[in-house]
């Protein structure tokens, strides 16, 4: 499955490795891919392994805010 959040706060490449690093580490998150200019982050994931809230709260975690 597929989804898009928009994530508020990410400015630079150390933002995206923050984001992309949080999300890979959940067990069922197959990609997670960083747009900085669109302030999104496209993800793949198993919906039987991963929540869309478990992967909003490891973005939280790393300091940024979350809106679907």
């Amino acid at each position: 499955m597929e989804k898009t959040l928009n994530v508020q706060g990410m400015t630079c490449g150390h933002c995206k490795m923050s984001v992309e690093g949080a999300l890979n580490k959940l067990d069922g998150v197959a990609a997670a891919e960083v747009n900085l200019d669109a302030g999104n982050v496209d993800i793949t994931f198993d919906e039987s392994k991963v929540n869309v809230d478990a992967m909003k709260e490891a973005i939280e975690d790393q300091g940024y805010d979350v809106s679907a």
